[in-house]
Order: structure tokens, then C-alpha cells, then sequence
């Protein structure tokens, strides 16, 4: 872990990156998918990015590609989950969720010449068809800085359920 004093900052690809730019990403993202505006929320990833979502059973060290995942995208396939969420053709969330998003704990790591990890809590509320269902766990992202702002490598969600109750579905973006 090379974190820069307590203040909450790394360094990386040339400069400071501070606690609150990322909180104020991870705000923003949080906002951005609560609106669903997808288009949006793509434009915070690098190209050849990933988004992962590991199974409920997933243990730190495990790969999620060899041990199982709700969600284990490519690129190709994230860009795949945004053409069908964006059409009629994502039967389950149509019409769309109802969510709400809290992001709290935002926590700055591990960092090499262009990436840092970030660490964040999150609370995912969702009302669906008279049901209302917090989704609970914590964000293990890496970031990449940009000159037009911080962009997901990797985009995980880990959730701190023990399991899933039968029937639900990960059908948003968590």
C-alpha cells in the first residue's frame, strides 16, 4: 500500500489524486445510475475496462473467473449489458427499478504508475414490482486517472450478503 500521509491521497500517473475527486466520482456514478442514463455511466470507463460482480460465496484471493460470478465482463460484454438495459429488450427491468444509492467509507490504495485501488461501502435500495430490497457490500475498483477525469479498469461489487433470496435478480447495475 502506497497511500500519501493520512490525508487520503495517492499519487499516481503524474500527480495527487485526493480522497474527495474519487468521492465525488463515486457520487456522481451513484447519481448516474440512479437517473439510468447508461450512456453516461459507460463514459466512466476505459476502454478494455471490467465489470465484475462475484458470487455471494466469493472469498478474498479468489478469482471471480475461475470460482463463479453474477457478472464477469469484458469490455465487449459490458458494452453487450448496456446495448440490452438501454432497449425493451431487458424484459426485467421494464419499466425500470426504482433505486437509491448511498456510498460512504471511500478509502485510497495500492497504486502503480497509472492505477489506484479504491475501496467504498455501498447500500443499494431498489423497489421492483411492490418489492423493496437493499442490496449491502463494498466497492474494490481501480481507477485510473485521465485528463478528463478518473475512469474505471476495473469496476467490482462485492456483496455482503451471505446469500441471495430465491428468485432475486441482479437485473440493474449494482
Amino acid at each position: 500500500m502506497t497511500t500519501v500521509g493520512n490525508r487520503g491521497s495517492v499519487r499516481c500517473a503524474g500527480r495527487t489524486v485526493v480522497r474527495q475527486e474519487v468521492e465525488d466520482f463515486l457520487y456522481a456514478e451513484a447519481d448516474i445510475l440512479d437517473h439510468w442514463d447508461y450512456d453516461g455511466w459507460l463514459a466512466l470507463f476505459e476502454p478494455g475496462a471490467r465489470y465484475e460482480i462475484p458470487t455471494t460465496d466469493h472469498r478474498p484471493g479468489w478469482s471471480p473467473h475461475e470460482t463463479g460470478s453474477f457478472v464477469d465482463d469484458d469490455w465487449d460484454l459490458l458494452l453487450a449489458r448496456v446495448k440490452r438495459l438501454k432497449s425493451r429488450k431487458a424484459h426485467a427491468e421494464n419499466p425500470h427499478s426504482r433505486t437509491h444509492r448511498l456510498v460512504s467509507n471511500v478509502r485510497l490504495s495500492e497504486n502503480t504508475e497509472d492505477s489506484f485501488r479504491v475501496a467504498a461501502s455501498f447500500v443499494v435500495h431498489r423497489a421492483r414490482d411492490g418489492h423493496f430490497d437493499a442490496y449491502v457490500g463494498w466497492y474494490d475498483h481501480l481507477l485510473v486517472p485521465t485528463e478528463d477525469g478518473l475512469r474505471f479498469r476495473l469496476r467490482r461489487s462485492v456483496l455482503g450478503h451471505e446469500s441471495l433470496a430465491a428468485g432475486a435478480r441482479l437485473s440493474f447495475i449494482l
